[in-house]
């Protein structure tokens, strides 16, 4: 089954267009990590040079951000759905 992951529009390049893909994982960085295998690319987008989360990515496991659980340590297992959004600044 897998966890669903919703990619947000500007990495879909690099989904083959896809809105919804489905990863394995025990965690967040574990899901990455085999998103990266699958679309080669897309951990750099996500996390910056020293591996750490880019500040402006925001990541959500059935809806709980996982700023306030346990990063991208946090527990994922199938069924879950994963979102990606990126921070939209302005003013």
């Amino acid at each position: 089954m897998g966890v669903k992951v919703r990619i947000p529009t500007p990495l879909q390049k690099l989904t083959g267009n896809q809105a919804e893909v489905i990863c394995g994982g025990s965690t967040v960085r574990d899901l990455i990590e085999g998103l990266e295998g699958q679309y080669p690319g897309l951990k750099e987008r996500i996390y910056d040079e020293a591996g750490k989360l880019r500040r402006f990515v925001n990541i959500y496991v059935n809806e709980e951000d996982i700023r306030f659980l346990e990063g991208d340590g946090t527990s994922v297992k199938d069924g879950d759905e994963v979102s990606i959004v990126p921070a939209i600044a302005g003013g």
